[in-house]
């Protein structure tokens, strides 16, 4: 059997600039170049490199003292013009700074990549840092039978297709990691009649999630928000997915007014 192909030096250096980009976020407001280093196993010379890149090009700042990078408004800009709902207006931060602020726990924002979910969006805890928790970050994917937030993503394909991608999905993990298919299929029909799920956050962590379909996520995108703690939190999963529907019922309510809406003023031009 022929080995999957090497990813291109291009498809490489594509993959190293969005993980700076991500690496950056409440908890991490600047790093340096050997923080880059630690947590993706880098070369720091090819790391040192990129970073002065972005520097160029307006995606992160170099503090002259520190030596420490930050991202710039232009890098937290980037692609928000052609999103709509709650992405573009900050809806769905502020339902994630809500959420946090309530209860202490790492909340994390996950979508549907092909046959992956995938953690578009990651808060870290704001209790002390759970052990269970701490490898987590932005960006990671994993398979979607392997997390409570994956099979709630998955149940928004149509049953037939779905029924598919589950029997995929089984034939390509590996044998420690097979699944009852039939199992799997009443686990999807449950999350497509609740539009909730809770079980292993995945992403190989011991960590548990309570997950909610977002209201405004569109079919081909589907997105999740979810509750990520470990055993130590002595939480309970009902109370915290009320928490979920709450903080959606308050934050993301309905879209926010379009721009043609606004009435314009006579005199500004």
């Amino acid at each position: 059997m022929g080995s999957a192909k090497a990813p291109s030096n291009k498809a490489k250096i594509a993959r190293r600039v969005i993980e700076v980009l991500e690496f950056f976020d409440d908890s991490h407001r600047e790093a340096t170049v050997m923080d880059i280093v630690r947590r993706y196993n880098r070369p720091q010379s090819s790391t040192s490199e990129l970073l002065s890149s972005l520097v160029e090009l307006g995606l992160l700042h170099k503090d002259p003292y520190s030596r420490a990078y930050a991202l710039t408004p232009r890098a937290g800009l980037l692609g928000v013009a052609s999103q709509t709902g709650a992405v573009r207006d900050g809806r769905l931060v502020q339902l994630i700074d809500r959420l946090v602020a309530q209860t202490g726990l790492a909340v994390g924002i996950f979508a549907l990549v092909g046959l992956n979910a995938q953690i578009v969006s990651w808060r870290a805890a704001a209790r002390a840092n759970s052990p269970a928790t701490r490898g987590l970050y932005g960006g990671m994917q994993e398979p979607l039978y392997a997390s409570a937030p994956g099979w709630l993503l998955l149940s928004t394909v149509a049953p037939q297709r779905a029924d598919g991608l589950v029997r995929r999905l089984n034939a390509e993990a590996p044998d420690d990691r097979k699944f009852s298919t039939s199992a799997m299929s009443a686990k999807l029909a449950q999350c497509r009649e609740l539009r909730y799920a809770s079980g292993p956050a995945g992403f190989d962590s011991p960590a548990e999630a309570v997950a909610l379909l977002l209201p405004e996520a569109t079919s081909s995108q589907p997105l999740a928000v979810a509750f990520v703690y470990g055993a130590e939190a002595r939480v309970k999963p009902e109370g915290l997915l009320e928490c979920l529907r709450e903080g959606v019922r308050h934050c993301l309510p309905a879209p926010a007014p379009a721009a043609a809406e606004v009435e314009p003023l006579p005199n500004a031009a």
